[in-house]
């Protein structure tokens, strides 16, 4: 799944007043990652799409969205410098696979540990997202069960480390989202992991 796209909305409640209210723009900002994704701008007289980084739409009041111009990574970030320095980090993502059938750690996953606390104390995080999956291997029931039970020993690891958060947001996929998609039965490593998000 792609990230979603950072949407920088700039709206001008003092200063730029017109006769039929506030005016607003929107501009689409790739992610961190150089994606780009889509952002519809509607109102009741029209609508304007954005689709590539650095466009750009007007909204005035209750008027029809300008049609979308490009405007320069310079220009945006000069004139929308304020609101670019409350934007808030993008999360950091940690893939931890698993030896087939177990909740151990690979040795290399094992290394990811400290990165994982080091991420988290740099950050001052709040909230940690543990997410466990599974390979094809086994009945829907037992991956199910095997894939928490990673999710949870990889909280359990974090947390022996001194890692505290307010919010640990623990799930588990199973076999049913898996990174490289297989038949039933398949041992494909990749799929035996915990994706870790640190906001």
């Amino acid at each position: 799944m792609g990230a979603a796209p950072l949407v920088l909305f700039a709206v001008f409640v003092a200063g730029i007043l017109l006769d039929s209210g506030q005016q607003s723009e929107v501009v689409l900002l790739p992610d961190a990652d150089g994606s780009v994704g889509k952002v519809e701008v509607v109102t009741e007289k029209g609508v304007a799409l954005l689709e590539e980084a650095g466009q750009m739409t007007v909204v005035s009041g209750a008027s029809a969205p300008s049609a979308p111009v490009i405007v320069s990574r310079e220009d945006i970030e000069q004139k929308y410098a304020q609101v670019l320095a409350v934007e808030p980090e993008a999360p950091a993502r940690f893939l931890l696979y698993f030896e087939q059938g177990s909740t151990n750690l690979t040795s290399a996953s094992e290394g990811l540990l400290t990165q994982i606390v080091n991420e988290v104390a740099e950050r001052n995080a709040n909230s940690l997202g543990i997410y466990g999956h599974s390979d094809r291997t086994g009945s829907d029931e037992y991956n199910l069960r095997l894939s928490l039970q990673r999710a949870e020993a990889v909280r359990d690891l974090l947390q022996e480390r001194g890692v505290d958060v307010k919010a640990i947001d623990l799930d588990s996929h199973g076999e049913g989202n898996p990174l490289i998609p297989t038949a039933d039965g398949v041992a494909e490593p990749r799929n035996r992991r915990v994706e870790v998000i640190v906001r």
